[in-house]
């Protein structure tokens, strides 16, 4: 029974690497590694145009912005679930994220998290036989620990540390190589947010305390991950996200916030891989901007609607565009949320904009999470 299995690592790996990185995240090139740490992991965020850096005020804020949870000091969890990409109908993957936090008084917030995506089962074939000799299933899960503080009033540091594991092809080594379809790598985030008490504008007397929050986050900073060999490692996807918040109405029954983010990949790769490889992370967040430079980055919306009081039943609309040249992704997110007591239901769906094939993969997703504070 013949069976080339170098030739089976590399399909799974080149369409489970270039589909993932294409089709589920930044699509941008399918420059990196790992991509599902891109996911946009909660309902709310994603119904606001998987926008969320400046506004970080739940659980969810250890992926927006870690320094969201200096701010706050309650006990709370969530958990998200997703079928995954509906649209290409293939029906076994799915997205999973619980996060926890809880406040240590006149210390700061711990924050943990547990992000999974289950890729589905695939199957070995000999090369003159359609009938499978042997299957695994693919998955990746990042797990994830942070500390928030304030620095200031009005400053909140955070930080988080990650392990990632990657399981495209468990029980299929290439004969030649070195590894297989495994990997394991770590990473790191850090993030600020800015949320004034009072900050008056000079010559017009506007006062923006309690109106504007401003984050910015330098998240899954860490080295290359490696399925073969070193030399063949693939950066993971370091990425920078600036955000704002602000408080458009604040009253008793009615509230409206709105944020834009504008996020970019902090990766350098070169054409001929062979003569240069990526540069490492550190060196990345500089010279990556030497590709694309600002038509790499990415924008996103959203409006959020809040009744009652307390919050009872919200309403969220969001946008997302990337240029044509660098992803093209473009889609509306709509989405809405109930409180009572101390739980919570969000929900979320994606509306492609006029896209179809590779670039309308995420039309229809849809996202459901649950929060409570303990």
């Amino acid at each position: 029974m013949l069976i080339k299995s170098k030739i089976v690592v590399i399909l799974v790996l080149v369409s489970l690497l270039s589909f993932i990185k294409i089709d589920i995240t930044n699509a941008q090139g399918g420059e990196s590694a790992v991509p599902f740490l891109m996911i946009s992991p909660n309902s709310r965020n994603s119904a606001m145009g998987e926008s969320g850096t400046g506004l970080a005020d739940d659980v969810s804020a250890i992926f927006w912005n870690p320094a969201g949870l200096a701010f706050q000091s309650e006990m709370q969890i969530s958990l998200t679930h997703s079928n995954w990409l509906p649209a290409l109908s293939l029906g076994d993957m799915f997205y999973e994220f619980l996060a926890f936090k809880y406040h240590l008084q006149d210390l700061g917030t711990l924050s943990a998290s547990v992000t999974f995506l289950n890729l589905g089962e695939f199957y070995r074939t000999p090369e003159d036989n359609p009938t499978p000799i042997d299957s695994w299933r693919s998955f990746e899960y990042a797990i994830t620990a942070g500390f928030s503080t304030k620095v200031l009033d009005d400053l909140g540091l955070g930080v988080n540390l990650r392990f990632i594991h990657s399981s495209l092809a468990s029980n299929v080594r290439v004969d030649e190589e070195k590894g297989s379809g495994v990997a394991t790598s770590v990473s790191g985030d850090i993030g600020l947010l800015y949320r004034p008490t009072s900050l008056v504008i000079p010559f017009i007397g506007l006062d923006l305390g309690n109106v504007m929050s401003i984050g910015l986050n330098l998240s899954n900073l860490g080295p290359r991950i490696s399925y073969i060999d070193v030399d063949q490692a693939d950066p993971i996807p370091t990425s920078l996200r600036l955000g704002f918040a602000f408080n458009l109405l604040n009253s008793d029954y009615n509230n409206i916030s709105y944020t834009l983010d504008f996020s970019r990949l902090l990766i350098r790769k070169y054409k001929n891989e062979e003569d240069k490889k990526p540069d490492d992370f550190y060196k990345a967040i500089f010279t990556s901007w030497q590709d694309g430079g600002l038509r790499k980055v990415v924008m996103s919306t959203g409006l959020e609607y809040w009744y009652g009081k307390p919050k009872l039943i919200a309403i969220r609309f969001g946008y997302l565009y990337e240029d044509p040249s660098y992803g093209n992704r473009k889609f509306l997110s709509y989405g809405a949320g109930i409180r009572y007591d101390a739980y919570g239901f969000d929900f979320s769906y994606i509306s492609t904009v006029g896209q179809s094939g590779d670039h309308g993969a995420l039309d229809e997703t849809m996202r459901f999470s649950l929060i409570a504070n303990i």
